[in-house]
């Protein structure tokens, strides 16, 4: 599995401003420079665990929300996903998400 460097940006852009840090006091809280800091968040540049792993202490988060969006500090981390995989569909293409959630949900029911 490769990782979506893309997407870890856009998931550390959302700690950061979570945190209501700019990107000017990320970069000095972890000593690097401002556009560093921008290409992390716009997935142009690779980032190494251990600068993973600062940045998820730094921002209260974890590695894992980086990675693959599941949050230790958020039971709701797919409602957040999936809200944002909706924001940009059609009416058409939600109401087909609907109903393949309605039918895994009866499915899911019954064998219970």
């Amino acid at each position: 599995m490769a990782l979506d460097y893309k997407l870890i940006g856009e998931r550390l852009k959302k700690a950061r401003m979570k945190k209501g840090y700019t990107q000017e006091k990320l970069a000095e809280l972890i000593k690097v420079s401002v556009a560093y800091v921008s290409r992390l968040e716009s997935g142009k540049t690779r980032i190494n665990l251990k600068r993973l792993s600062e940045l998820a202490q730094l921002l209260d988060t974890t590695e894992t929300y980086f990675l693959d969006g599941a949050s230790n500090n958020s039971n709701s981390y797919l409602n957040n996903e999936l809200n944002t995989i909706l924001k940009d569909c059609s009416a058409k293409d939600k109401e087909l998400i609907y109903q393949i959630a309605t039918i895994i949900s009866n499915s899911d029911n019954k064998k219970k």
